[in-house]
Order: C-alpha cells, then structure tokens, then sequence
C-alpha cells in the first residue's frame, strides 16, 4: 500500500509524489503531506515497533496526554491550541489513531505546526526555554488522574542496566572484560549512589510523575519570535522521575564535548547551560516539585551519564549488539566519554 493510500485511510488525499520525507530522526520515518483539497499539511509517520512493541499502548499514552494538555489550555482561554499541542488524527472508519499496513508496518497521522521551526544549537538561551518548555509540560501532566504504561518497559531503571552490566561481566561473551577491569571498578564504586532514585521510591519519599523521556532541544517547536510553541516527539511520555528529563537534557546539552569524543580533553560538564536550563524548569516546574525532587536535581544530572557509561560498556561487553558502531572500539570510546563527563559533574556538585 503506497503513501498516499494510507493517507485516505485518515481522510486526506494527498499526492503521491508530494509526499517528503522530513525530520532527522533515528526511529521512526516521517514524511510531510498536504491535503489537495484543503492546502493543509499534515505529518505522517511509520512508527518502530521494534522499539515501540506495543503500538495501541503508545497511542493510547499520546492520545491521554494531548487531550488532557488540550483541556487545559481551554479551560484558560488560550487560542491557537492546534499549535501548542500535538494534534493525532482519527482514521475515518474509527476512533484509532494509527493504522496497520499489508507489510506489517504502522502509520499515523498529525496536524503539521507550520510557521514553526526547530532548533539544533544549544545556547544557555535556548536551555532557558528548554527548562521551562519541559517544566511546563510536566506540571501541565501533575494533575493528570488517567493511568498511562510504559512504551519502553523499565526505559530509565538504573538497577536494572547495573544487573545487565552485571550479567555482561559474567558472560563476557566478546573476551573484553580484562581490558576493562579498571573502568567497571569505577562505575561499581558509584553504583549504590546512581541507584537513590529508586531507593527513595520504595521508601515513598519519591514519586513517579508523567515524563517526556526523550529531552533534546530539538523536541521543542519555536515560532518566528524565538518563543516555544510546542514540545514533540512523545513516543517515550511515560511515568519516570522527574530526573529522567532534567538529566538527560543535560547529558547531551551541557556536554562540551561529543558523545563519542576521543579527546577527553574536551568532555566537559557546562556549568552555564546547567544553570540555565535549571532556571527555566524551576520556573515552570517549581510550583509542583517536592522538595526531595528539587534538593536532588544535581544527582539526575550524575544519574544520566553514569547509566549511560552503564549502557555503552555493557553493549561493549557483549559485543556491540544494540548500539550501532563506527568501529570496533567505539563503544568503549563512548563509555569513556561519558565516564570523563560524570567526574566533570561530580567535580562541579558544590557549584550545582
């Protein structure tokens, strides 16, 4: 079934040779369309479900997210709504929001934000708005009283990666483990630290809330004026810590150097991006967050890089099997990055 097919499928009629692909991401691909009839652009999307297993729960998380942040936005009289939610659109023979194709494959369809743009550059300006477009979406979702899943079962469990790289060690199914004696050593040492989140929740002195799960600058749309519109991409909106988007924005944002940087030299933690962004979720977010989540935001900065030294040396050590590599060593070149970038952020804590 072509494009354009699966397009009528959600009443739009569009052509087949217009239909583009857009975007850069790594999931899932997505093509921009326009309705012949009507001029409106609409986006289309064939979702991973190798990543996303259960697609009806990821649809289902999406569609109770947006309506709820839909009804909010009326009920405080805010106009132009299609643009600060994501809009999914309904087949025309149900009330489903995605459709499976004759291949096995899974689309969808949402309205297109046009007269928005995003954003690659990190600047502690752009952190700002991240902060607070982050903030605001969570406390926008605290009030929420509607149960959603786990589109990516235990995403951001430290304990379990640290059983996983445990397992690793113990097959050592590629012979690297002597190589990297010292450096698992050092993530063990640390080990009962990057594990307090979940501590805290069993003792219920830490909840879980509805996160983002995937903050990255270019999850936001901004308009021509450099204001946020909307925040995007919500295949991984789920129940987390509030660390999971404080920390993992700063992982890749407050990162002077490169995930995969060789010359350690360069990986360091940036002070005055934290900062900023800290401001803007405050702002946005502090009215919601206990104190318990506050006083540890330095810690979600620690949590990120530390599980994801976790995750690139236990791929490592069995042989490079979910990660996608350049070259042999590649993955242990990445486990030193991020290893070179938590002891920036523990060097910096008393700052922080």
């Amino acid at each position: 079934m072509t494009k354009s097919e699966i397009l009528n499928r959600f009443g739009i009629e569009a052509d087949e040779r217009e239909i583009k692909p857009i975007g850069n991401g790594h999931i899932n691909d997505t093509f921009k369309a326009t309705d012949r009839r009507t001029g409106r652009a609409y986006i289309l999307q064939r979702i991973n479900h190798n990543v996303f297993r259960d697609v009806d729960l990821l649809q289902s998380n999406i569609e109770k997210v947006t309506a709820h942040m839909r009804a909010k936005l009326e009920s405080q009289g805010e106009k132009d709504i299609y643009r600060q939610v994501v809009t999914l659109i309904k087949l025309t023979d149900s009330d489903r929001t995605y459709t499976r194709n004759d291949d096995g494959s899974y689309w969808r369809v949402m309205l297109m934000i046009e007269d928005a743009e995003t954003r690659e550059s990190i600047t502690p300006e752009n952190a700002r708005h991240a902060g607070v477009a982050f903030g605001r979406f969570q406390e926008m979702l605290s009030d929420m009283d509607q149960e959603i899943g786990e589109s990516i079962p235990d995403f951001h469990n430290m304990e379990l990666r640290l059983r996983q790289l445990d397992d690793a060690i113990i097959t050592d199914a590629a012979g690297r483990f002597d190589g990297v004696r010292d450096l698992v050593n050092e993530l063990k040492k640390r080990a009962n630290h990057a594990c307090l989140a979940e501590r805290l929740y069993r003792d219920g002195k830490l909840p879980k809330r509805i996160c983002h799960c995937d903050t990255k600058v270019n999850n936001m749309l901004f308009d021509s004026n450099g204001k946020v519109l909307c925040v995007i991409d919500l295949d991984t909106v789920m129940p987390s810590f509030v660390f999971s988007d404080f920390g993992d924005f700063l992982r890749t944002a407050a990162n002077k150097g490169e995930e995969d940087d060789k010359d350690l030299s360069r990986v360091e933690f940036d002070m005055d991006i934290y900062t900023a962004f800290r401001e803007g979720y405050l702002e946005s977010a502090g009215g919601f967050l206990t104190d318990t989540e506050i006083e540890n935001l330095p810690y979600a900065a620690e949590r990120f890089a530390y599980m994801q030294a976790v995750r690139f040396l236990t791929d490592y050590l069995n042989g490079d099997t979910y990660y996608h590599i350049s070259y042999p060593e590649h993955n242990l070149v990445r486990t030193r990055a991020q290893f070179k970038l938590l002891q920036s952020i523990e060097a910096n804590l008393k700052k922080m």
